[in-house]
């Protein structure tokens, strides 16, 4: 099955949902756990219907759901129908969605030599290779983030050698880009806006806001 660009998915007009890193997510805000738990027990019908299963999140106010097609290690037709079909199930029961609420994280770490420092990584937080990208090391629960390793060609003392990358909805970055410069942020480059900004702190360590857009694998 091919998979769809963000550009695709984005014309897709599932304004319920956004991407992020390779998957779509949203956030339904239920009010109560019994609501909740109603509505994941209808995605579940959905998912079984569909032979394509989301993750869910359950909490008291509301239900975190995530899609993508491990198969192939992206978004693909089934990811759209799923989202579209849950969409439904939720207007059906009179529930909002919150997208906007949604968001992720990796850590990114610059190494001179990757299979040396890997091992470590891997063991010290328990992770796996990411099924869907084997550059990567993931958490087998879902729960920790995402990290991979950034090919350095020499050692670059003045600045830190690990940093965050924090996704967020493409329609969200520059209120959070701005948010983050009024707490004090310095927007180090923008060149590679918006696909992502680098930002530091003051005393120099470094984050990203990423978005899906304008990336050559998405």
């Amino acid at each position: 099955m091919t998979t769809l660009t963000a550009q695709q998915v984005i014309d897709e007009g599932l304004s319920n949902w956004r991407i992020l890193v390779r998957t779509l997510q949203t956030c339904f805000e239920t009010g109560s756990f019994a609501v909740g738990a109603d509505l994941v027990a209808r995605i579940t019908s959905v998912a079984e219907q569909l032979n394509h299963h989301p993750d869910v999140v359950l909490r008291y106010p509301n239900v975190l759901v995530t899609t993508t097609s491990h198969d192939v290690g992206g978004l693909t037709e089934r990811d759209i129908a799923l989202a579209r079909r849950i969409s439904q199930v939720a207007a059906e029961m009179g529930l909002a969605a919150a997208p906007e609420q949604v968001g992720t994280a990796e850590i990114a770490i610059d190494a001179l030599d990757i299979p040396a420092v890997r091992p470590f990584w891997q063991t010290v937080f328990g992770y796996v290779t990411n099924p869907a990208d084997e550059s990567e090391l993931s958490d087998p629960m879902g729960r920790g983030p995402t990290i991979w390793f950034q090919q350095m060609d020499a050692p670059r003392s003045q600045r830190n050698r690990i940093h965050l990358d924090v996704w967020v909805p493409h329609d969200q970055a520059e209120a959070r880009l701005q948010a983050t410069l009024d707490a004090g942020g310095r927007l180090l480059s923008a060149d590679a806006a918006p696909s992502f900004w680098v930002l530091a702190d003051a005393e120099g360590n470094e984050a990203c806001i990423c978005t899906n857009l304008d990336r050559e694998d998405s």
